[in-house]
């Protein structure tokens, strides 16, 4: 049983003042692991004023000195993967295929980080005018649990990199993981107060963040509904935020795709991170004309998916995170039966030779209008609808015809098609014929999907702002 009893303000472990405990959970049996104290309002206030203090010292260090210290905490980041990939297994319940991606994605993000800042411009020229690039003060960092370790270590290397410091609120349900990347930062040596991470419920130190006027940005991944929130909460503080919210992504299958090379990229869309992605193409289009083979293809292969126990290599898809999360994505199969869609594959209940924990049977519906909750709602679980369209035309309304636009996926044989159909996606980023990510491009969405965007020299710029001094 794990038992995490501190958190880190000003460089140092401290106890927290919140008395709170929260149960930790292994998803794959649905039994108690641990658990861990949360911080309260105390302990959020004390983390801002460690930040503050440490905000003039360290937006004045140099380029150099800003890439020597996130060298050191990429290569603490390194030395921890092996721990930290049993902690994402143990406490996230990711497949082995996506542990080990999510354990190397922190130094991943880092090395990003590094890149982006040795080739940032934090001045120029315009006319009689000198543009400086100025940090904005205290970050305020809030990552969730789908990818926690990467999240906080994307969010800080970020903010690190343009002379801000930071409070980072990471999600209570990753409390080992996030133990992990702390001890980690420790051992990088960064100075007292660059960073603090403060563990605790998002209406507690989440609001506090979002409301302090000590705190200049807030960059916060989640659902669409918290963000919500916390753009309230920072309006009278003009604070500037960054959101990266929900999606209800499309992949739209044109009609003369290869099959044999598209279902096997849509069901990887549909079902990374085990359905539980921002970006996961939930929405298939197929046309008319090719449906039945659409179906009949997507069908097989959404039958054959794996999915259990992520110790089994051969797991595809992994338990859903908490027993809450299981029941929404319980209670989404059965609305889509209720809606009138077809249960092409999968259904309600755990996954097969399943007898405990929160696996699902991967699900694919056919018969799916897009005005049906299943087409408009994020389930965030291994949950596909087959929507069929008439003409070209008709694939880019219904894929626009969403609150969402963070990403989409293009498949078809001729590319000048494919990037002529992406080009007219309502979308912060569109995938023609691959699922590979551009590190150096700018993510983030459109629309209910969020606000601003992260990554490359895009993710930098959002920490600052542009100060001209007119000579």
């Amino acid at each position: 049983m794990h038992a995490i009893e501190q958190i880190s303000i000003n460089g140092e472990w401290v106890t927290p003042q919140g008395t709170e405990r929260f149960d930790l959970f292994n998803p794959a049996t649905g039994e108690v692991t641990g658990q861990v104290r949360l911080a309260n309002e105390a302990d959020a206030l004390k983390a801002i004023a460690a930040a503050k203090a440490a905000f003039p010292a360290w937006s004045q260090t140099s380029r150099d000195e800003r890439i020597a210290a996130l060298m050191r905490m990429r290569d603490a980041l390194e030395a921890c993967q092996p721990v930290l990939l049993q902690a994402i297994v143990q406490e996230y319940g990711a497949p082995a295929s996506r542990a080990n991606w999510m354990a190397r994605y922190p130094v991943s993000v880092i090395d990003e980080a590094i890149n982006a800042l040795k080739a940032f411009e934090f001045e120029s020229v315009v006319g009689q005018a000198r543009v400086v690039m100025t940090p904005l003060g205290v970050a305020g960092l809030i990552t969730p649990w789908n990818s926690n370790a990467g999240f906080i270590c994307g969010k800080l290397a970020a903010a690190l990199a343009t002379g801000c410091t930071a409070v980072v609120k990471p999600s209570e349900m990753s409390a080992l993981q996030t133990h992990i990347v702390t001890h980690a930062l420790h051992q990088a040596q960064l100075p007292p107060g660059v960073f603090n991470i403060v563990t605790g419920r998002g209406e507690v130190v989440g609001k506090v963040l979002s409301r302090h006027p000590d705190v200049a940005k807030i960059s916060f991944t989640g659902s669409t509904a918290t963000g919500k929130a916390i753009l309230r909460n920072a309006a009278d503080t003009f604070k500037r935020v960054t959101l990266e919210l929900g999606g209800k992504s499309p992949t739209i299958i044109l009609e003369d795709a290869d099959l044999a090379d598209a279902v096997p990229l849509a069901i990887q869309a549909g079902f990374m991170n085990s359905g539980q992605a921002c970006i996961a193409g939930t929405r298939i289009l197929v046309p008319v004309s090719r449906k039945a083979e659409c179906e009949a293809a997507l069908a097989q292969a959404v039958t054959a998916v794996k999915s259990g126990d992520p110790r089994d290599p051969a797991t595809e898809v992994g338990p859903m995170v908490s027993e809450k999360q299981w029941q929404r994505v319980q209670s989404y199969i059965r609305l889509g039966q209720q809606e009138g869609a077809r249960l092409l594959a999968g259904g309600e209940g755990r996954a097969a030779g399943e007898e405990r924990g929160w696996s699902v049977r991967p699900t694919l519906f056919s018969n799916v209008q897009n005005t049906m909750r299943i087409a408009q709602e994020e389930i965030f679980g291994p949950v596909l609808s087959v929507i069929a369209y008439q003409d070209e035309a008709e694939a880019i309304a219904i894929a626009n015809d969403t609150d969402y636009g963070l990403s989409a996926l293009v498949l078809g044989r001729d590319p000048a098609r494919a990037h002529r159909v992406a080009g007219q996606i309502t979308a912060g980023r569109v995938l023609v014929n691959t699922l590979a990510h551009e590190a150096a491009a700018p993510f983030g969405g459109f629309k209910h999907s969020g606000i601003g965007r992260e990554m490359g020299r895009w993710g930098l710029a959002a920490f600052m702002e542009p100060k001209s001094i007119v000579m």
